[in-house]
């Protein structure tokens, strides 16, 4: 097989692989009766929260308009809490609930799991190589991304 030839393969599979992750993220969300945007924000805390209001709309890319809409939904639906920051009273801390760890536990954690176990049958020159894939991949995709946002300009 020619190089190019595995090249398209690898985009093809790419491409396969983006829409596998929107449709397990479209499962998640309708299983937890959310939508898209609101699991996108529940994974942003579970990753890194808690954070204020103005780090989610930067992660997210919505306003803050928006974002508070997207935190009132999840506090409503128990996977998010504001709670005061001790060391700055004005600003609030939005954080993920039990209820969105115990989603973590339930739903993510196996993923990785199972992922983790897919790798096994890599050695460690091979995983170097797949890490190294994947940045340039994001990296790819992040400066795809910004070139589409200047064009809009």
């Amino acid at each position: 097989m020619s190089k190019d030839a595995v090249v398209g393969d690898i985009g093809t599979q790419l491409r396969l692989l983006q829409q596998s992750f929107d449709a397990f993220d479209e499962a998640v969300a309708t299983r937890l009766g959310i939508n898209r945007t609101d699991l996108r924000c529940l994974d942003v805390l579970l990753g890194g929260g808690p954070l204020p209001a103005g780090g989610i709309s930067e992660a997210l890319k919505l306003s803050p308009a928006a974002t508070t809409t997207v935190i009132d939904r999840l506090e409503r639906a128990g996977y998010v809490t504001r709670t005061r920051d001790a060391g700055n009273r004005r600003r609030v801390l939005v954080t993920a609930t039990e209820a969105a760890r115990a989603v973590e536990a339930a739903i993510f954690r196996p993923v990785g799991q199972a992922g983790a176990r897919a790798l096994d049958r890599y050695d460690e020159g091979q995983l170097a190589v797949i890490l190294d894939f994947l940045r340039t991949a994001r990296e790819v995709q992040e400066s795809q991304t910004a070139r589409l946002a200047r064009a809009e300009e």
